[in-house]
């Protein structure tokens, strides 16, 4: 190993960029700097204190325990163009926690990207248990398997490069309905509703759907016409909180997380 406590926290976590394990960090936008204040949203969209907030690193220097495997990948996925589209690592430690909390064996993660929240919950999963990691441009995830092989868990992560839908509906068609454990929806919003009646399907009674960006950057609350994808968001989010097959739980970690648990 590397020495490092997990319990440390590398001040990397939040110089500069203070991308929380998000972010792509490219400052404010040219020409629409904004004065800090309590709690904004940035250009990424994530709702967050201000970069320079002493509270937010409080928050970073005594909760975040980051394996030292999913720090390099962190700031590996940090330095891509789209490094921003990565969940945030306090969010990934809530999830881990959860996966853990209902002794998880299978996952399903719908939008893999470079594989950081994949990895973060297969950390945490037995060794018999697997992650169904979906996604369809396999170039990213190639950024992330050889730190997965790292951290020992390659075994333990099912990469399907192809339409998620195509591999519910396969998971669904071989007998897996109400075999899993946990799901994150993090993929394109157009398709949310659809990925969440699926894994509502797989998913068996006690076990959580997890769902990003239910904020959208604060678009859900007056979504444009032209804008569907904020409007799938926000009527999904307005089904959810009507939807008497799951107990909810909206939380304003990154850019919004919907906790579904299946009654």
């Amino acid at each position: 190993g590397s020495g490092m406590p997990l319990l440390s926290v590398p001040k990397e976590v939040a110089v500069g960029t203070a991308i929380l394990g998000v972010a792509f960090a490219t400052g404010m936008l040219a020409g629409k700097r904004r004065p800090p204040s309590p709690a904004t949203y940035t250009e990424t969209g994530k709702l967050r204190l201000p970069r320079n907030s002493p509270l937010r690193q409080y928050i970073l220097d005594h909760s975040l325990r980051e394996h030292p495997v999913l720090k390099k990948l962190r700031l590996l996925t940090a330095d891509q163009p789209w490094g921003r589209m990565m969940v945030s690592c306090e969010q990934a430690q809530l999830m881990a926690n959860l996966v853990k909390l209902i002794k998880a064996k299978k996952v399903i993660e719908i939008g893999v990207f470079t594989g950081y929240n994949a990895l973060n919950m297969a950390l945490v999963l037995p060794d018999n248990g697997r992650v169904i990691a979906c996604d369809i441009n396999e170039d990213y995830a190639k950024i992330g398997r050889p730190l997965w092989k790292e951290a020992g868990v390659e075994h333990k992560i099912d990469l399907r490069i192809k339409p998620a839908i195509q591999t519910l509906d396969e998971l669904l068609a071989s007998g897996e309905a109400e075999t899993f454990d946990f799901a994150f929806i993090d993929a394109d919003k157009e398709s949310y509703n659809e990925y969440y009646e699926k894994c509502l399907r797989l998913i068996k009674k006690g076990g959580i759907i997890a769902i990003d960006n239910v904020f959208w950057n604060g678009k859900v609350l007056k979504p444009r016409k032209d804008d569907l994808a904020a409007q799938s968001i926000h009527r999904l989010n307005e089904k959810i909180f009507r939807d008497a097959r799951v107990n909810i739980s909206m939380l304003p970690v990154g850019d919004g997380v919907t906790l579904a648990f299946k009654l």
